[in-house]
C-alpha cells in the first residue's frame, strides 16, 4: 500500500506539471537529471557519504555536519539530496557537495538504482525523513544509515496503535540522534533504545552565520543615533499588525523590516501601514537612510547579518503556518518575539524557558510585553543576555554527532 501511495504521488506531480504547476514542473525537471548528473560527477576511487533533507530548513540543520565532514575529512566525498524544488533551487550551487540533486521517488527500483550508483559509506537523515524503500534498502546493504536532529511528538503516527509499519521504518536506522529527552522516551515507549539526546545542529550553523555576518554601511548608517532598533524578519502581513501599531505611536524606534516576501505589493502594503519615512535598501542612499524611520529590505540573503544592528527583534510565521528561525536572532543576544504558532519548535519552547524568548497573541499583548522592555533598559538587556546564552550553551551538537558515529 505504501508503494501504491508513492505511485499515485507521482502520478499526481506528472499532472500537476501538465498544468503548469511550478513547482511540480521543476521537480520533474530536476528528476530527469538525477541519475546523468551522479553518473558524471561521481568518482569511482571515492567513498562517499549521503545526506539527504527535505528542504530548506533541514539543509540548514546537516550543513555543519557537512562542513566539517568536508573540513575534516576531506577523503570522503558528500551527496546532498532533496525532496522540495525549494530547498534544491536554493543550494543546487553548495559548494561542499560533489552532487546535489533530488531523491528519487521512493519506490523499490528507485532506491536500488541510486544505492547501486553512489553506493554510501554511510547515509545520514536530517529530522522528518523517513522513506520506506530507501530506508529498507539500506538497512538490507547494512549501509549504517542515522536519522539527525529529529524530534519526536506524541500524536505522530508512530506512536499511534495503527502505526506499526511506520514503526518499521524508525528501526531501520543504525542509531538516532534527537534534539531532546521526551523523545526518547517516546521512541522507548515502542522499543527503539538505538537513540542519543545531542541537541540541533541549527545551534551550530546560527554560530558559523554569526562568525561570517557581513558588515552593512547602509545599515550602519540607519541605525545611527541613540534610538533603539526593532529587527522585523520574515515577516507576514499579520506579523506587521502585531508590532507596527505600537511603533507608529512613538518616535523612540527606528524599526528595520524584512518580509519573508519580497514583491511589489507586500513592500507597497508594508510602506502604506507604517507611520513615518519609508526607505527600500537597494534604492536609498545615505542621506535618505538617516533621515528614515523604517528601512525596509527589498532584497534576500541580506536577514541574518542585518539582527546584529538590533536591540530587540520580531522572526514571522507565528500567526500563519509556523515560525520562521529565531535562533538566527538570539544568537546576537537580543529578545526575540513571535507569534503563537510556535509549539512544534523546540527552539521556540527552550527560548521561553529561558526568558529570552516571548511569544505574543495580539496587538495589545505584544504593546504590554514590549513596554516593559522600552521602560526598563536592564529588563532589555538581562531579556537579551538570556537569549544569547541559551544559543551558546547548545552549540556542539555536529561535534557529538560525528564522534558518535566515528568521523
Amino acid at each position: 500500500m505504501y508503494t501504491l501511495g508513492i505511485y499515485i504521488y507521482i502520478a499526481f506531480v506528472k499532472l500537476a506539471a501538465l498544468f503548469g504547476h511550478r513547482k511540480a514542473r521543476l521537480k520533474l525537471s530536476g528528476h530527469k537529471r538525477i541519475y546523468a548528473d551522479l553518473s558524471e560527477r561521481l568518482n569511482k576511487s571515492t567513498e562517499y557519504i549521503w545526506f539527504h533533507v527535505s528542504s530548506l530548513g533541514e539543509f540548514e540543520q546537516g550543513r555543519p555536519l557537512m562542513e566539517k565532514i568536508h573540513a575534516e575529512h576531506p577523503e570522503y566525498g558528500i551527496v546532498l539530496t532533496f525532496f522540495s524544488p525549494s530547498g534544491y533551487e536554493s543550494a543546487k550551487n553548495y559548494q561542499n557537495a560533489d552532487v546535489v540533486c533530488y531523491m528519487p521517488f521512493d519506490t523499490p527500483l528507485q532506491a536500488s538504482c541510486f544505492l547501486d550508483i553512489v553506493n554510501p559509506k554511510m547515509a545520514i537523515f536530517v529530522k522528518y525523513e523517513f522513506w520506506m524503500n530507501f530506508l529498507l534498502a539500506l538497512k538490507k546493504r547494512s549501509i549504517p544509515t542515522y536519522s539527525v536532529s529529529s524530534i519526536f511528538r506524541e500524536k505522530q503516527v508512530f506512536f499511534r496503535p495503527w502505526g506499526g509499519f511506520y514503526r518499521k521504518a524508525l528501526r531501520c536506522f543504525t542509531h538516532i540522534y534527537v534534539q531532546n529527552s521526551l523523545s526518547v522516551k517516546l521512541l522507548a515507549s515502542i522499543g527503539i533504545d538505538n537513540v542519543t539526546v545531542v541537541g540541533d545542529t541549527r545551534f551550530d550553523r546560527v554560530a558559523k552565520i554569526r562568525e561570517q555576518a557581513r558588515q552593512l554601511p547602509l545599515v550602519e548608517a540607519f541605525v545611527e543615533g541613540d534610538k533603539k532598533v526593532f529587527v522585523a524578519g520574515s515577516s507576514w502581513g499579520p506579523d506587521e499588525d502585531i508590532f507596527l501599531p505600537y511603533f507608529n505611536a512613538r518616535s523612540g524606534w527606528k524599526l528595520i523590516i524584512a518580509s519573508h516576501e519580497v514583491n511589489e505589493e507586500r513592500l507597497k502594503n508594508i510602506e502604506e501601514k507604517v507611520k513615518g519615512v519609508c526607505v527600500r535598501y537597494t534604492q536609498a542612499a545615505m542621506d535618505e537612510v538617516r533621515a528614515a524611520d523604517c528601512l525596509i529590505v527589498d532584497c534576500f540573503g541580506l536577514l541574518s547579518s542585518i539582527y546584529r544592528y538590533g536591540d530587540i527583534a520580531y522572526v514571522g510565521g507565528g500567526f500563519g503556518v509556523g515560525i520562521h528561525n529565531i535562533l538566527e536572532a538570539a544568537v546576537y543576544g537580543m529578545p526575540v518575539f513571535f507569534g503563537p504558532n510556535n509549539k512544534k519548535f523546540q527552539e521556540a519552547t527552550m527560548l521561553k524557558e529561558c526568558g529570552g524568548g516571548i511569544e505574543v497573541t495580539s496587538a495589545s499583548d505584544f504593546a504590554d510585553k514590549i513596554g516593559v522592555l522600552d521602560a526598563h533598559a536592564e529588563k532589555l538587556k538581562s531579556v537579551g543576555e538570556a537569549a544569547g546564552k541559551c544559543v551558546s550553551e547548545n552549540f556542539g551538537a555536529s561535534k557529538r554527532v560525528l564522534q558518535s558515529i566515528g568521523l
